[in-house]
């Protein structure tokens, strides 16, 4: 398993008939800004591999997160959004130090699995949603001036001009 690439022929991965059942309501496209797509109202959630910063720009705009990490720290990152804090559903998260390896084999995610954590993600009265907006507020008011991020950088900014040798 490589890095993503971009594929010049998408019939040749995608599956049978998948380009035109989607062609009203879909786009396939290699790359996109993700902090333009979550600040998007239209955006109702977000399928992660569960990165930091993926993670801090979708509670930022307060879009709920269906977890999918494939390896290192992102399998913990989803644990805690999952499990810890219910900001965030999962799809899958498989707790193997060796996921990616090579020499490991792959197991298929099904269109169910992929369906049900959608499905789970977007219900119109979610506990995750409406623990996912407070948390882009309390976000928001923290570093504003006199929240608490602003009031702990700057507190940290007069120490260490304040020590200073």
């Amino acid at each position: 398993m490589g890095p993503p690439e971009e594929f010049t022929n998408l019939e040749e991965i995608l599956p049978e008939g998948f380009l035109d059942r989607t062609s009203e309501i879909g786009k396939i496209i290699g790359w996109a800004p993700q902090r333009a797509v979550l600040a998007s109202p239209a955006i109702g959630g977000f399928v992660s591999h569960c990165g930091w910063n993926s993670i801090l720009e979708s509670l930022w705009f307060g879009v709920p997160i269906a977890t999918w990490p494939l390896y290192a720290e992102q399998q913990l990152n989803a644990f805690e959004m999952v499990e810890e804090l219910g900001l965030g559903v999962e799809i899958r998260n498989h707790f193997q130090g060796v996921y990616m390896a090579e020499e490991t084999e792959m197991e298929l995610m099904t269109a169910e699995e992929i369906e049900r954590g959608v499905r789970c993600l977007m219900e119109k009265d979610s506990d995750v949603k409406d623990r996912v907006r407070k948390m882009s507020e309390k976000s928001h008011k923290a570093v504003m001036d006199g929240g608490s991020s602003h009031a702990a950088l700057k507190k940290f900014i007069q120490d260490v001009t304040r020590n200073i040798s």
